[in-house]
């Protein structure tokens, strides 16, 4: 029997225990995928958080099939939008952005690396980036692309390939 099956089935009967462990299965996951999505790590933390609290919240009207993390990663995906279009209404100067991230003048070679590179892949269309993120950031499988997109497998290969190009 599936493992996450289980824990949930553990979750929906109040087992403070599987929480701790479903957790702690996924939080290192989502949590790189949603720092991808924004400068701030702390906010990235706050948007992972946010994440397994709207999961929760859920579960009672959950229904396991196989895809768990799928859909964790469709309600990051969906927090980092709101973050996207929040930060669009509020722009930063770099100084603010740099006092958000709590980094000095000696941390900023990093910073533009991390600059450049989030600019690079903004350049690519919303649907490219995103397969972009999950398949070279976040390590993920084309099936599993395919299934936190919820699009097609030729469709999430075509997608890598052009994001390559």
């Amino acid at each position: 029997m599936d493992a996450d099956f289980l824990l949930i089935k553990r979750m929906k009967q109040g087992d403070e225990a599987a929480f701790e462990v479903f957790v702690r299965k996924y939080y290192e996951e989502i949590l790189k995928y949603c720092s991808f999505h924004c400068f701030d790590r702390t906010y990235a933390e706050d948007l992972t958080q946010e994440t397994f609290v709207r999961f929760f919240a859920k579960l009672s009207d959950y229904h396991y099939v196989g895809k768990t993390k799928n859909y964790l990663y469709t309600i990051a995906g969906n927090l980092c939008r709101d973050y996207y279009k929040k930060i669009k209404e509020d722009p930063m100067d770099e100084q603010e952005i740099n006092e958000a991230l709590g980094l000095g003048r000696n941390h900023e070679e990093v910073i533009l690396d991390k600059m450049t590179v989030e600019w690079a892949l903004r350049q690519l269309p919303d649907e490219l980036y995103e397969v972009a993120v999950l398949y070279y950031f976040q390590d993920l499988k084309l099936t599993e692309i395919a299934g936190v997109l919820q699009i097609s497998l030729p469709l999430a290969k075509y997608r890598v390939r052009r994001a390559k190009m």
